[in-house]
């Protein structure tokens, strides 16, 4: 046994520059690069925990979020205090639409010492998904603490600012958030534009404000008649305005305002 385990260790030893590289290019961006290291290095015999750690960053990275959610989970049972693999599992889930499942694995990332801004920002977009307004705040609060410059708090504080029809606030959020947003990817990019152009068409267009205990439904269903109202008398600015609004504002809409707005969308 002893044996074994110093050769188990001496394994370990000489895989570990290799195991570097394949991280340093992970960190670089270079994913094509760090699957091919990764590969040669277990083609090669190196396995456990080492390899996982790189496995799961890969597949977080690639958005391949079954595996990564698996894979950050396994990680996560035997460094229960390491909050990447909780933070990495819970953005995994989220992304996945599996909302309970995000908001236990990124409440447990949050409770860690040394969670990032991005375990915050993902907790605070799953309390949007559920209209959890003051864990939304605390958590959008705390994410702007740990970076204050990032686009991407800005922009989920704003479409949460969004949801509850605080039109000026968001606005204001989502156009800080484009400034911010010079690094961004295209796709991030257009995202940060739509929800801007969203904010300015409610401001313009006077769109119901939400009341304070409004339920999502009760919300999403006025929204949905505003724009049914506006399209109605031609200001299709505004009816879009609305619909967008209100798919938005319910997770489980029932499809009225996502056909509206395909309606008045092929309007031209």
């Amino acid at each position: 046994m002893i044996l074994l385990a110093f050769a188990a260790a001496v394994a370990a030893t000489n895989f570990a520059p290799a195991l570097a590289e394949a991280n340093h290019a992970l960190v670089a961006g270079r994913l094509d690069q760090a699957q091919i290291m990764i590969g040669r290095a277990v083609a090669a015999g190196a396995n456990g925990d080492p390899v996982d750690r790189l496995l799961a960053q890969l597949a977080f990275a690639r958005g391949q979020d079954e595996q990564a959610l698996a894979l950050n989970r396994g990680l996560l049972m035997n460094h229960p205090t390491t909050p990447l693999f909780a933070e990495q599992a819970g953005i995994s889930a989220l992304r996945l639409g599996r909302v309970a499942e995000a908001t236990a694995l990124l409440r447990a990332a949050t409770t860690l010492p040394g969670a990032s801004w991005r375990a915050w920002n993902a907790l605070g977009a799953a309390a949007d998904d559920r209209s959890d307004w003051p864990l939304a705040d605390a958590a959008y609060a705390r994410a702007r603490h740990l970076s204050p410059d990032r686009a991407e708090i800005a922009n989920n504080r704003g479409w949460s600012l969004l949801l509850r029809g605080r039109w000026r606030e968001a606005e204001a959020e989502l156009a800080r958030g484009l400034v911010l947003g010079g690094s961004a990817s295209a796709a991030s990019a257009k995202r940060m534009t739509n929800n801007l152009q969203l904010a300015r068409a409610a401001l313009a267009t006077a769109l119901p404000l939400r009341s304070a205990k409004e339920s999502d439904e009760a919300w999403a269903a006025r929204l949905n008649d505003a724009g049914v109202a506006a399209a109605m008398t031609g200001d299709r600015a505004r009816a879009i305005a609305a619909f967008t609004g209100a798919i938005g504002a319910r997770s489980r809409w029932d499809g009225r305002a996502a056909a509206n707005l395909a309606a008045i969308e092929g309007q031209r």
